[in-house]
C-alpha cells in the first residue's frame, strides 16, 4: 500500500470530544463492506456470553441492517419502532442464540442514510437506556465513513476495526482510521483481521499500516495514533457453512480454527473492558 493509493479523507461531521464515549461500548467497525464484521460481532457477543457477561449487540447499521440475517431472527419490533414511538426499548430488544441480547434496526430505511438531528436524539436516547443494563455493549456499525457510522462510532469507547488481507479493504480501513482520529481524537484502534491466510497476519497487517499512520496521520493533540493487533480468524471452511446455514459459529462449531480465535478474541476485549460478570 502505497501512499498515492491512499483515498483522501473527509470530514462529514465535526469532532466529537472523547469525554461523550461511553464505557462498556465498542464500536465493531470496518472501511468496507463485506470483511465479515457483523459476523465478528455476533460472535464475539456469543463468545463474551459463555464468559458469562451480560452482552448486547445494538446493530447501529441503521438504513442496511443485516445482524437479524446473520442470527436467523424475524423481528416484530426493530430501532425504528423504538425511534417512532410505536414500542418501548424493552419490547425491541430480543434474546439472540448464544445468549446475549440484540437490539436490531430495519433494513432498506432510506431515511436512517443520513444523520438528522431526530436520528441523533433518538439512538442516543436508546444506547443511554441500554448501557446500564449490559456488562458490554457491542455496536455493530456500517462500514465506511458516512455520518451515522461515524456518529455511532464516537460513542464508544473502543474501537474494533476489521479488515481482511486484500488491498482494498487495508485501504479503506487505513482511510476510516485517518478519520477517527482527525474528527474524534482517537489515540487508539484495535484491529482484528478476518479470514487471515496465516497466523501473524493481524500483527504483520497492524505494522504495515501503523509505518502508514506514523508518516500521514497526526491526531490534533499533535500525538500519533496507535493501531493495536487483536488477532485474526483464520480462513476455515466451517465459517462459510454456518454462514449459509444462518448459525453463530460459536454454537455450530464452537471448537473449529475461527471459533477458537474467536474465543481468544473475546479473552482480549474481556481485559479491555473489564466487566462484571452477571
Amino acid at each position: 500500500m502505497t501512499a498515492a493509493s491512499l483515498p483522501p479523507a473527509g470530514h462529514p461531521t465535526p469532532p466529537v470530544p472523547p469525554t461523550q464515549r461511553l464505557d462498556k461500548v465498542i464500536a465493531v467497525t470496518s472501511g468496507k463492506g463485506g470483511v465479515g464484521k457483523t459476523f465478528v460481532a455476533a460472535n464475539l457477543a456469543a463468545a463474551l456470553a459463555r464468559r458469562g457477561h451480560r452482552v448486547l449487540v445494538l446493530d447501529a447499521d441503521l438504513g442496511l441492517a443485516n445482524l437479524d440475517v446473520v442470527l436467523n431472527l424475524y423481528p416484530k419490533l426493530t430501532l425504528h419502532d423504538v425511534f417512532t414511538g410505536k414500542c418501548t426499548l424493552d419490547e425491541a430488544i430480543l434474546q439472540a442464540p448464544g445468549g446475549f441480547s440484540v437490539l436490531l434496526a430495519g433494513s432498506g430505511m432510506v431515511e436512517y442514510s443520513r444523520l438528522t438531528a431526530e436520528i441523533r436524539d433518538e439512538f442516543l436516547r436508546a444506547i443511554h437506556g441500554v448501557v446500564p443494563r449490559y456488562d458490554i455493549v457491542l455496536l455493530d456499525t456500517g462500514a465506511g465513513i458516512s455520518d451515522v457510522v461515524l456518529f455511532a462510532v464516537s460513542l464508544a469507547a473502543e474501537v474494533l476495526m476489521v479488515a481482511t488481507p486484500e488491498p482494498t479493504s487495508l485501504t479503506d480501513a487505513y482511510a476510516t482510521i485517518k478519520v477517527l482520529a482527525g474528527q474524534q481524537q482517537r489515540q487508539l484502534v484495535r484491529l482484528v483481521v478476518n479470514q487471515a491466510a496465516r497466523p501473524g497476519a493481524a500483527q504483520a497487517i497492524a505494522n504495515q499500516l501503523q509505518q502508514v499512520l506514523d508518516r500521514f496521520v497526526v491526531s490534533e493533540t499533535g500525538r500519533p495514533i496507535s493501531l493495536l493487533p487483536m488477532g485474526e480468524i483464520p480462513v476455515d471452511p466451517e465459517v462459510r457453512q454456518a454462514v449459509m446455514r444462518r448459525q453463530l459459529l460459536m454454537e455450530a462449531t464452537p471448537g473449529c480454527p475461527a471459533a477458537q480465535a474467536i474465543t481468544r478474541l473475546a479473552g482480549l476485549v474481556e481485559k479491555v473492558t473489564k466487566p462484571t460478570p452477571a
